[in-house]
């Protein structure tokens, strides 16, 4: 399968939400992903092989995700790349290991594909707990005490969560409250309603983006005009686009460079080749998809001539990979992948800013 497969393109498979409610920040990762895979085409690809993004969409569903990945895997991708979303991404597991099939880069940051070490994942964003950490020391840094957490009630806000909580043990603080909602039946306007009495002054707010929009806005109806931290993974367009007017102010943690900051190797490359595409900027979500794809591509370069899935796992596992400026290694014991994580707040136009 491989052999034949090493002839012709190398595929790169992407089993994501591509409908549903995170559809927005998967097409954008994709996006960021297709933008540097081109340009490495154009230039006459991997030993004259073109790199070919296959996507499949799972609806956000761990099911889908399942008979997706196993259908990419029997079409011999070498590796899946940007799975979103700690449900899926987790029943995805034993694809992986059934098929010694790698996963670069999952848009997710669930510690459950960290420790213990998952062999066929390569992490690169932090994890979540690193960023909802940092999130509750910057609202600690500005002076801020009063702080409740609401946390969708699945893995991926229970894993966010402890985050949150060690962040305020380590500033010597508490949470005055710690919610949960139903993803699926998020209901937060009573919640909101009972944070603006409380007078509380931030709501660290985790969740998929359209609760997170649905929670802020019900926080702002109930005349609260306290701060709101949310996640990287509602770090897109369409969840600004979700906010309306309330969405000037909302914090957002980061786990790339500025996408505007030309001192920054890899945002420089990603802008200046979306500029040769007609695109003036990039979103973190395209950002963090160009990077993934630096990631394969350094990889597929280091595995030599006989390329397949287990090559391409040993050359992950070597020397430590540049990618844009950001240093990232992995050994058998540990694919961690970056601890970068910064904040960045939504603009009067909808930017975000830091």
């Amino acid at each position: 399968m491989n052999s034949a497969l090493a002839q012709g393109a190398l595929r790169i498979g992407m089993v994501a939400g591509f409908s549903g409610p995170v559809a927005g920040v998967v097409q954008e990762s994709a996006e960021g992903a297709r933008l540097y895979f081109d340009s490495v085409n154009a230039q006459g690809g991997i030993r004259g092989q073109n790199i070919e993004l296959v996507t499949q969409d799972d609806k956000y569903d761990n099911a889908t995700a399942v008979a997706q990945a196993k259908s990419l895997a029997s079409q011999g991708v070498l590796a899946l790349m940007l799975s979103r979303g700690t449900g899926p991404t987790e029943a995805m597991l034993p694809v992986l290991k059934e098929n010694r099939l790698p996963l670069i880069a999952p848009a997710t940051g669930a510690i459950s594909l960290r420790d213990p070490v998952q062999p066929f994942v390569f992490n690169l964003r932090a994890s979540y707990q690193d960023e909802a950490e940092r999130a509750v020391k910057h609202l600690a840094g500005i002076g801020v005490k009063r702080i409740t957490i609401v946390q969708v009630n699945d893995p991926f806000g229970i894993d966010a969560g402890k985050g949150a909580i060690k962040g305020l043990d380590d500033v010597k603080l508490r949470a005055l409250s710690h919610l949960r909602f139903d993803r699926n039946k998020p209901n937060l306007a009573p919640t909101m309603q009972g944070i603006a009495k409380a007078g509380i002054e931030a709501v660290v707010l985790i969740g998929p983006g359209y609760a997170v929009a649905e929670g802020v806005n019900a926080l702002r109806a109930a005349g609260s005009t306290a701060h709101v931290v949310t996640l990287s993974n509602n770090a897109s367009n369409d969840f600004v686009k979700s906010l309306g007017e309330n969405a000037r102010g909302v914090i957002v943690t980061q786990l790339f460079p500025y996408e505007r900051s030309t001192s920054s190797p890899l945002v420089r490359e990603a802008l200046g080749l979306a500029k040769a595409t007609g695109r003036s900027e990039l979103t973190p979500a395209q950002l963090e998809g160009f990077a993934a794809a630096k990631l394969v591509v350094e990889a597929l370069r280091r595995t030599g001539k006989d390329v397949d899935r287990a090559s391409l796992v040993k050359a992950l596992e070597g020397p430590r990979i540049d990618v844009g400026g950001l240093q990232v290694g992995y050994n058998d014991k540990d694919h961690s992948g970056l601890e970068f994580t910064d904040v960045s707040i939504i603009g009067p136009d909808g930017k975000f800013w830091r």
